[in-house]
């Protein structure tokens, strides 16, 4: 449903949200980017101390990390839909039933995931060799990849708790468990890499099993929350139905399917890469793990966008849905404004901490100006891509995201790269030019079009 023509300009054009509608989106956006946060420090962490062991380890671990995320990204739609249904439910005032799709993820996920993590572990060997050719790259990658396997099957019911504590507006609870386990893991990490007393030093396989014991303990954690906090909200009381399990999976099959196919397009990416050079395929980790630094801001306040446009939609107010979801990007365009400037004026600065070969440090630079330059146009697609998840859109979102991954990303890459012999800049280029950009135009559009509005659940 479109809004009339005079309040959309409204809506579209004021240049400052509401000082207590800014106050919402920073009460729910800033534990949310703290939270996530942490991963990236735990993966920057990580690239400093693999980075010890050389170019072949940090490409191994490059190309496991992205290997493992397939496997854990089976479980990302389970977030979304757990996030859509639950703040949908608030915004109803369905309170004794809150937890229900909690519940009915936690059951889904345990009929699921535990066959193809087995066979996923058996045949790792195989699956790298399918990614890398190099045998170094390769020997630091198989055991690092067995115990990303493993840390994913735990993915799942972090994805789930995630997803209803931002969805009922407690995104601190999600903030506690994410800083627990990034504190654990980084000196896990640390420990299992270098070993310490009678633990011995596994080099880059410690980054895999620190990372295991961190996911365990993460998920520890939530349930205790949620036995604290999530009882009377019908946490493991309230018997999910058939209907609540088919509408978790209508929600949560394509968000599933996007971020796997999307986990395959990036490791694909690892390839095309590791087919121009293994420096080449070094300074790609490290950059993507700095995306994930510099998309922070969006990545927060999107997510609390969906979760504030799920409730206005549950209390049955499109107009609400549409002011919150703008006051969200007027909010967050200035805040990655601000975080993009240092990738644009001190690359080497910003990079010379994860890169210690000159060569590598002097090919990366140009990428991470572009980054830096980029940031805030690719962060309005990421907010609006997790607005129109919380919408319950999440079918459009995927089609949306696979086609540009399959369609521009990846021949774009490959054309630029191993055919034209552009090398990194040219593939960086099709992915923030191409790629990014590209998103965000569309998904800007989808949100105007007002098609998400009409969806009931």
């Amino acid at each position: 449903m479109r809004l009339p023509r005079d309040r959309h300009i409204l809506h579209t054009m004021r240049l400052l949200p509401q000082p207590d509608h800014t106050r919402r989106i920073l009460a729910l956006g800033l534990p949310i980017m703290a939270g996530s946060s942490s991963y990236v420090i735990l993966g920057l962490a990580d690239m400093l101390f693999v980075g010890q062991f050389g170019t072949a380890a940090l490409a191994a671990v490059g190309t496991g990390s992205f290997a493992g995320w397939v496997f854990a990204a089976a479980f990302a739609g389970v977030q979304i839909a757990v996030q859509a249904t639950a703040s949908r439910r608030k915004g109803a005032g369905e309170v004794p039933s809150l937890a229900v799709p909690l519940n009915s993820a936690l059951v889904l996920l345990c009929v699921c995931a535990p066959l193809p993590t087995v066979l996923l572990f058996i045949y790792t060997a195989d699956i790298f060799a399918l990614l890398n050719s190099d045998p170094v790259v390769i020997a630091h990658g198989v055991p690092y990849l067995q115990w990303m396997w493993l840390s994913s099957a735990f993915h799942g019911a972090l994805s789930a708790f995630n997803g209803y504590w931002n969805g009922t507006d407690r995104p601190t609870y999600y903030m506690r468990v994410v800083l627990l386990s990034t504190f654990a893991n980084v000196p896990l990490n640390y420990l299992f890499m270098f070993g310490a007393g009678p633990i011995p030093a596994f080099g880059v396989e410690g980054a895999g099993i620190g990372t295991w014991v961190a996911s365990m303990l993460g998920v520890a954690y939530h349930v205790w929350l949620a036995a604290r906090h999530a009882v009377p909200e019908g946490f493991l009381t309230r018997s999910p139905t058939r209907g609540d399990h088919s509408l978790l999976l209508r929600l949560a099959v394509p968000g599933s399917t996007q971020m796997v196919l999307e986990s395959i397009a990036l490791t694909a990416m690892f390839r095309i890469i590791g087919m121009v050079g293994t420096v080449e395929l070094a300074a790609y980790t490290v950059l993507v793990n700095l995306i994930s630094f510099v998309g922070l801001p969006a990545w927060g306040l999107g997510t609390a966008g969906a979760t504030l446009v799920g409730q206005a939609l549950g209390a049955r107010s499109v107009d609400d849905a549409q002011r919150w979801a703008w006051d969200v990007i007027r909010v967050g365009c200035p805040l990655m404004l601000l975080l993009g400037v240092p990738f644009w004026a001190m690359p080497e600065l910003l990079l010379s901490p994860f890169i210690h070969e000159p060569e590598t440090l002097e090919m990366a630079t140009l990428p991470c100006r572009l980054l830096g330059i980029m940031i805030v146009l690719n962060g309005v697609g990421y907010m609006l891509s997790s607005m129109l998840n919380g919408a319950g859109d999440v079918k459009r979102v995927m089609y949306v995201n696979l086609a540009t991954q399959y369609l521009i990303l990846l021949p774009g890459a490959w054309l630029a790269g191993p055919v034209l012999g552009f090398g990194l800049i040219g593939i960086w280029c099709v992915h923030q030019f191409g790629f990014r950009f590209g998103q965000s135009l569309i998904y800007t559009a989808m949100w105007r079009g007002g098609k998400w509005s009409r969806i009931r659940f």
